[in-house]
This record gives C-alpha cells, structure tokens and sequence, in this order.
C-alpha cells in the first residue's frame, strides 16, 4: 500500500475555489483502480507547540494500493483537466510518497 500526503500551496483568498474543483473531481478519482482513500483537509489549531498553521495550504491525504494505480492516478484525463483548472490558483505542491514497512 502506498500513502500520499501532498501540500497543495493556495493563493491567497482562493482556497474555498480551490475545494470547490478538488471535490467535484473526487467522485472520479475515488472510482479508479486502486484508489483507497482520497481527500482534502485544512489545518485545525491544535494547541500543539510544534505545530505550523497555514491558512494557505489544502493537505490532500491518499491511499493507494500500489505506486503504479498512483502513476496511473495522475496521468488519467479527468487530472489532466483537474490541473487546468487550478493551475492559476495553485502556487505549488509538495508531496511525501510513502509504503508501510
């Protein structure tokens, strides 16, 4: 099983619009081959002190059930046109690719 755990980076102001395109595109993604878990969370105050807020940061948390349904996973059409869409409203994004052991 892999596990994916991206930062999607949100101009300013425009986070509700970016969740908006994200979850209308999940019903997709959630449909194909080896897709385990697939959503978006925003960061909550936690009073922890080694926690970092971003107001600007949309974590997407992924399960997979294997890195080659991921890579399949990003080349199909409907995130072709996912990335289209957000591309002016995404600054950049980071990710972690990580397999149990």
């Amino acid at each position: 099983m892999i596990h994916v755990i991206a930062s999607v980076h949100v101009k300013a102001g425009r986070v509700n619009e970016f969740l908006e395109i994200f979850k209308s595109n999940m019903p997709n993604v959630v449909k194909e081959t080896g897709c385990i878990q697939y959503l978006p969370a925003i960061d909550i105050d936690s009073g922890l002190p080694p926690q970092v807020l971003d107001d600007h940061v949309v974590t997407i948390i992924e399960k997979w059930d294997s890195k080659d349904a991921l890579l399949n996973h990003l080349a199909g059409p409907h995130m072709l046109v996912y990335k289209e869409k957000v591309k002016d409203i995404v600054d950049k994004v980071t990710f972690k690719v990580l397999q149990e052991i």
